[in-house]
């Protein structure tokens, strides 16, 4: 059993806490359960007003890391989690693979370093999944490339062949159809069907999704 601390004490990270214990019940072999230590947010009231048996136990900006200690990424903002993973890592922070044990990652997946995993998520046959994508209750289609710090909200449906460079964000029921690719820094709105390219910084939104100033 390893150390861990999830970094970030938002929505997001609650949420990550619940499907680290959710390992913790579920899977017999204690090597692969987790010793929660808490959180690290530069808020440290970030937890007040909320249920949680666990607490900030830090600030991201003051950390150092320990040897032995894992840590778990809750940030979903793309640019924002890059910075604070390159800011932790040159400290020396090591970063955990989070996967729920309802999710499925094909054995012919090649996955980064400090990916996140939602319930019921899904990696298919032959993908290539970037550094820090965070995946929340979704699926990402067979030849399907995921660059890093994208995030991946509910819900959204990647398709064959799809190709997203690095810190796209897709909202919550997104949809891309087969080997479309989707360039960096790219924000695609909560419902969009994605049917062409899309730019990068293009904020696209809508069936079928259009560029958008918003």
């Amino acid at each position: 059993m390893k150390d861990l601390i999830i970094v970030g004490a938002g929505g997001f990270g609650r949420e990550l806490l619940q499907w680290i214990k959710d390992i913790n019940y579920r899977i017999e072999n204690a090597d692969e359960k987790w010793n929660i230590l808490g959180f690290i947010d530069d808020d440290p009231n970030a937890l007040e007003g909320y249920a949680c048996d666990y607490g900030v136990i830090g600030r991201i900006r003051d950390w150092i890391p320990k040897e032995g200690q894992r840590y778990a990424m809750a940030i979903a903002n793309p640019s924002i989690k890059e910075q604070v993973a390159n800011m932790l890592k040159t400290r020396g922070a090591v970063f955990a693979r989070i996967v729920h044990p309802t999710a499925s990652i094909s054995d012919y997946a090649d996955v980064g370093e400090g990916l996140v995993m939602y319930p019921n998520s899904l990696i298919s046959v032959n993908t290539k999944i970037g550094d820090f994508v965070t995946l929340l209750s979704s699926s990402i289609g067979h030849d399907a490339e995921i660059g890093d710090y994208c995030t991946i909200s509910s819900y959204c449906d990647i398709t064959g062949g799809v190709k997203l460079e690095e810190r796209v964000f897709l909202g919550s029921h997104a949809a891309i159809v087969p080997r479309r690719r989707i360039k960096k820094d790219a924000y695609v709105a909560a419902g969009s069907v994605v049917v062409s390219n899309v730019k990068d910084n293009a904020r696209v939104m809508g069936n079928p999704a259009v560029r958008m100033d918003f």
